[in-house]
C-alpha cells in the first residue's frame, strides 16, 4: 500500500510542477504573504512572527483559505471530467490509496510554498531577539491547518466533475470554518464555546501564541481524517 500511495503522490506532484500551477501557487503565496506580514511588522515595532501565523481577515492564513481550494479543485474533478479517473480505478489500487496519494502531493506543494517563508523568520531574527519557540509552534499550526483544509477541499473535488464548482464549494466551506471564530462574539454565551471549538481559526490562534495543545492537534487530525474518509466514500459510491 505504501509504495502505491507514493507512486500516486509522485505522479500528482510531477503534474503540478510540469504545469504553471505549482509556480503560481508558490509565487502568489510568498509575495502576498510577505507583503501582508511585513506591512504590519514594521507598524508593531517588535521582533516576532505571531502576525504571520495568527488568523485574521487580512493575513497569510486567510490567504490559504483561497489557495487551498485552488490546489484541490483539480485533484479529482479534472480526472473525472477527462475520464482518466475511471482508468485509474481499473488498476490494482484502492480508492483510499488514490485519495491518500493525491493528498500527500497537495500537502507537499503547500509545504514547498511555506518553506521559503523561513527567510521571513531569519529576517525578523536579524532585527531583534526572536523567540523561536512560538515560530516552531506557528509553523506546526500552519501545516496542520493546511492539512485539514486540503482534506475538505479534496472531498469538494470528489463530489463534482467541474473544477470551478469544486473551488467554489471548497472556498465556501473553508471560509465558513475560518470565519466561524469571530461569530462567537455575536452568539449566546451558551453556544460561544462550541462555535469557537469548531472553528479552524481558534486552534490556529493557540499555536500562533506558541502553545501546542493536544486538543488542537486532535481537532486538526480529526477534521483531516474525516475529510479523507468522506472523499474515499464518495469515490467508492460513484463507481460501485
Amino acid at each position: 500500500m505504501q509504495r502505491k500511495v507514493l507512486v500516486i503522490a509522485r505522479r500528482e506532484l510531477n503534474s503540478y510542477f510540469d504545469s504553471p500551477i505549482a509556480y503560481i501557487v508558490i509565487a502568489t503565496f510568498l509575495l502576498t504573504a510577505g507583503w501582508m506580514f511585513f506591512s504590519t511588522l514594521f507598524l508593531m515595532g517588535r521582533a516576532d512572527m505571531r502576525s504571520f501565523f495568527a488568523p485574521a481577515p487580512f493575513s497569510p492564513s486567510m490567504l490559504l483559505v483561497i489557495l487551498v481550494p485552488a490546489v484541490t479543485m483539480r485533484l479529482i474533478a479534472e480526472e473525472k471530467k477527462t475520464g482518466t479517473f475511471e482508468l485509474l480505478t481499473t488498476m490494482p489500487v484502492r480508492d483510499s490509496e488514490i485519495v491518500l496519494g493525491k493528498f500527500l502531493a497537495a500537502f507537499a506543494l503547500l509545504a514547498s510554498a511555506l518553506s521559503p517563508t523561513l527567510i521571513y523568520a531569519v529576517t525578523v531574527a536579524s532585527m531583534g531577539q526572536l523567540d523561536w519557540g512560538p515560530v516552531i509552534a506557528g509553523y506546526a499550526g500552519f501545516l496542520l491547518f493546511s492539512m485539514s483544509l486540503l482534506a475538505v477541499g479534496m472531498w469538494c473535488s470528489a463530489i463534482t466533475d467541474k473544477q470551478i464548482v469544486a473551488f467554489i464549494i471548497s472556498f465556501i466551506v473553508s471560509a465558513a470554518l475560518y470565519f466561524m471564530y469571530w461569530l462567537q462574539f455575536f452568539m449566546p454565551a451558551s453556544l460561544a464555546p462550541l462555535v469557537e471549538f469548531l472553528s479552524v481559526s481558534a486552534h490556529l490562534d493557540n499555536m500562533a501564541r506558541g502553545v501546542i495543545d493536544s486538543r488542537d492537534v486532535l481537532f486538526y487530525g480529526t477534521l483531516t481524517a474525516a475529510g479523507l474518509m468522506m472523499t474515499t466514500r464518495s469515490l467508492t459510491q460513484q463507481h460501485a
